[in-house]
């Protein structure tokens, strides 16, 4: 069984999915997923996880995310990115000034309004598959962070933005408010992720050389590199056998909130709550610990 997680450049063009299934295959593995959906139309970091990594997707799925895009101004269309048709066009007349304090509207605690086109259910069916049938349906404003919102450069009618934010957050959505902000509308040209929480894109392997290489399973990171960053604590074999059988622990010293868990020869145990008065508690637990050894 492969156990480990995979950082892959996804290319334009093709699914999240179509991209996992690939890269699934050249590796070998029984079983994978990914810790957050790329468009078609997006590149960039893929997080793929196989086996026993799957279990740690949650707190991954938690993570900020951060992108390059490129939003045109004047041009609004049906889906809020290049795929859709053109519904408006509008003069773009825009001062570095109107830029920035629009832009600045958008840096923070702001709500968006999920699009049609998201992968959002209502009672079951897509968003996306109502909105391709010539549906709209109302939909709750939710609220995100803006952690970062930087200019990087404006060729009108094209910004380029980098854009560090919470989950959740649809930077087609955002680059349709900042097109609604000035007054001329937008919709997303193109995007890339660069990051996923503390993996970046410049650490990933393209597709086209994950095929090329002799030994893909080179290209994996142990289940350890998941847990990095998180506070964490080794456990003896009486402690692990305990929890795995569903009792909590009283541990000192940790602070509430996630907890990598290792066995005293470091090996990943999993992942545990850790809880007021030094309750710890199991979350998700591998099978096989034994398998994966803590990179020190």
């Amino acid at each position: 069984m492969i156990d480990g997680a995979l950082l892959l450049d996804k290319p334009l063009g093709l699914t999240s999915n179509r991209a996992l299934q690939e890269a699934k295959k050249l590796l070998g593995a029984k079983k994978a997923g990914h810790a957050g959906t790329l468009d078609p139309l997006a590149s960039g970091l893929l997080v793929v996880l196989f086996g026993e990594a799957t279990k740690f997707a949650g707190p991954m799925l938690e993570a900020d995310k951060e992108y390059l895009a490129s939003v045109k101004l004047g041009v609004t269309t049906s889906t809020a990115d290049a795929e859709g048709e053109v519904l408006v066009e509008r003069p773009v007349r825009v001062t570095q000034i109107e830029l920035g304090q629009a832009l600045g509207r958008f840096r923070g605690a702001i709500e968006q309004v999920p699009p049609m086109h998201s992968a959002l259910k209502r009672e079951g069916v897509p968003l996306y598959k109502l909105a391709r049938a010539g549906r709209s349906v109302e939909r709750q404003a939710r609220p995100v962070q803006i952690h970062e919102l930087e200019l990087l450069g404006f060729d009108s009618p094209v910004l380029e933005l980098r854009v560090r934010c919470s989950k959740g957050t649809y930077i087609r959505t955002l680059a349709e408010d900042i097109g609604t902000a000035l007054g001329t509308g937008a919709h997303l040209a193109a995007l890339r992720r660069t990051g996923s929480g503390r993996f970046k894109v410049k650490d990933a392997t393209a597709l086209e050389a994950l095929r090329a290489m002799p030994n893909p399973r080179l290209a994996l990171l142990p289940l350890a590199a998941l847990l990095e960053g998180l506070q964490s604590t080794r456990l003896d074999a009486a402690s692990e056998a305990r929890l795995r059988n569903g009792q909590p622990l009283k541990i000192s010293g940790l602070e509430e909130g996630l907890c990598a868990l290792y066995g005293a020869d470091g090996a990943v145990i999993g992942l545990g709550s850790a809880q007021a008065e030094g309750v710890l508690k199991a979350l998700r637990l591998t099978q096989a610990a034994e398998k994966h050894r803590k990179t020190l």
